[in-house]
């Protein structure tokens, strides 16, 4: 995927998010900035990262919303509407541990089999370091702060807040993964 993938899903993105939702405009693009930032670890998968990121919260739209459940309605957005390559789908559909969260909305079974989980470890760490590194308004912030944030703002109790806490040990790790990666590119 190249530039012109980025530039679409950018363009997707802003059509459905900028307006009915600001605030979740503001953190996909924050979210796409990361992904730009860590480009040199992905090498030549660098443009779906970015595709990925850009489109990972597209299932919050109001038009989107059918499930209630955003990584399964936006999968099904691009690949119904959009025809999206399979990967890009599959990223935007298990983004951040949502098979987790799929379990304690009971849709677990529908996720996974509709759409699989990438084996592509780097790649699928790379986009979880993306969005928790970002705030809810596009800043960067700690994996940790950002699952606090998540915590404080669904409550402990919630669907959210369940899942969230549950995930927080994967989200770590991935984030740590990533920072190592960057870590050990030339300078």
């Amino acid at each position: 995927m190249d530039d012109l993938w980025g530039e679409w899903a950018m363009d997707v993105a802003e059509a459905e998010l900028s307006s009915p939702l600001p605030r979740r405009w503001a953190h996909t693009q924050g979210v796409a900035e990361r992904a730009v930032e860590v480009r040199e670890v992905l090498g030549a998968e660098a443009g779906l990262l970015r595709a990925a990121a850009t489109l990972h919260d597209v299932g919050y739209a109001p038009r989107l919303a059918k499930t209630g459940f955003h990584p399964l309605d936006g999968a099904r957005f691009l690949r119904d509407e959009h025809r999206v390559d399979e990967r890009l789908v599959r990223l935007v559909a298990n983004h951040s541990f949502a098979l987790l969260e799929a379990e304690e909305r009971g849709l677990r079974e529908e996720l996974a089999t509709e759409f699989p989980l990438l084996d592509e470890p780097l790649l699928v760490d790379a986009l979880v370091y993306c969005d928790m590194t970002t705030t809810p308004d596009g800043d960067r912030t700690t994996a940790q702060d950002r699952v606090a944030e998540i915590v404080s703002r669904y409550g402990d109790d919630s669907v959210v807040g369940r899942f969230i806490r549950r995930a927080a040990p994967e989200i770590f790790a991935s984030v740590e993964r990533v920072e190592a990666a960057l870590a050990a590119q030339p300078r």
